[in-house]
């Protein structure tokens, strides 16, 4: 067994989990930096939940390793993404529903 292969192997995978770190550590000091713009309640929770979601699928994808999963799991993903949008949306759609016409 070539261990100098395996060690080359080990840190090409830390390295990859620093540059998620750090990644993750600039998004949440960007969603900090969304809360000192003063923005109005709809384009602010819309922003947070845009970079939340970047953050969600690199937690997934490197720290849970479905980057290297099946294209099932992905196709799994997302329907189950589709599924939380009808149920955000859902709510909203009762406020753009006017009876009688």
């Amino acid at each position: 067994m070539d261990t100098s292969h395996s060690q080359e192997a080990v840190r090409k995978q830390v390295r990859g989990y620093i540059v998620v770190f750090v990644a993750l550590m600039a998004l949440t000091i960007i969603t900090v930096g969304i809360s000192y713009l003063h923005l109005s309640v709809g384009p602010a929770v819309a922003l947070a939940l845009f970079v939340a979601s970047i953050k969600a699928s690199l937690v997934a994808s490197y720290f849970m390793h479905l980057i290297s999963e099946r294209k099932i799991i992905y196709g799994t993903l997302i329907l189950t993404g589709l599924f939380l949008l009808l149920l955000l949306f859902l709510p909203v759609s009762h406020f753009f529903d006017h009876p009688g016409g």
